[in-house]
This record gives C-alpha cells, structure tokens and sequence, in this order.
C-alpha cells in the first residue's frame, strides 16, 4: 500500500464551514470517462460546488485559475504521464488539493509522496461515491481554514 493513501474520517469534524467565511470550493474534474465527468459535476453542481470538467490532464495552465482542488481518475490515462502531470501540478500550483481516485495508486507513487512545498494529496480507492469525494475535499478546506 502506498504511504501516502488517505482515508479522510469526518469523525472529528463536528460540521463544516458555511456562511460568508466559508471557503468557496472550486473543483475541476479530470476524467475519460464521461458517466464520470457527467455524474461528478452534477453532484458537486447540486452540492453547491463551482465544478469544471476535463477529458484530459494536459498542463496546470488549462486548469481554471481559481481551482481549489482537482479530482483526478488516473486509472483511465497512461500512468508514467499522469504521474508527470501530477509532479508538475504539485510544482506550479502547490496550494492546489490533489485527489486522486484509483484502483493502482502504486503506479503513481513518486507523484504523491510527501515533499516541502505543496499539500499532501489526497488518495481515494476506486469505486468510491461523489459525497465521499466531496467529504474529502470538505475536510481539507476545513484544516486549512484560518
């Protein structure tokens, strides 16, 4: 098992932000398939999240700007060039949250290992529910709140 998966327990968080202080949460969703770039987005739209699709992974440049964290399905791509894009995301955009939902995260080890500069991504196994996606991300926006 890779050192970095992460399995976010809600147990300590007795509710999250909401209101004018409450981070606002903008996700992009990064998958080939499209059930699953169709399904996320309508769950995170009904949610109340700001939600961005892609087809692919190319640079962090064609990720909106104000992105908050990326959701990414990497089981669906080339595994040496996803764990590329994610080296290169943890570089350019260290405060970007990467989630990433997979059945292999052994394939992409390099990519999610701790480093100095940018946020620990988040690693889910593969199957999991939009509401355990958004959970996650939550949780994190909620750590990171001042």
């Amino acid at each position: 098992m890779v050192a970095v998966m992460a399995c976010v327990l809600l147990n300590g968080i007795d509710e999250m932000p909401s209101g004018p202080h409450a981070k606002l949460l903008r996700v992009t969703v990064v998958a080939d398939s499209r059930e699953t770039i169709d399904g996320l987005h309508a769950y995170f739209q009904g949610a109340g999240v700001a939600a961005h699709t892609m087809r692919a992974l190319r640079d962090a440049s064609a990720i909106p700007p104000a992105t908050t964290a990326i959701v990414l399905f990497p089981d669906e791509f080339d595994a040496k060039e996803v764990a590329t894009r994610i080296t290169s995301l943890r570089t350019t955009r260290p405060r970007l949250l990467v989630v990433v939902v997979t059945s292999t995260p052994q394939l992409f080890r390099s990519a999610l290992e701790p480093d100095e500069q940018s946020l620990l991504p988040i690693v889910l196994p593969k199957p999991v529910f939009g509401w355990a996606i958004l959970d996650a991300i939550r949780a994190h926006a909620h750590t990171e709140a001042p």
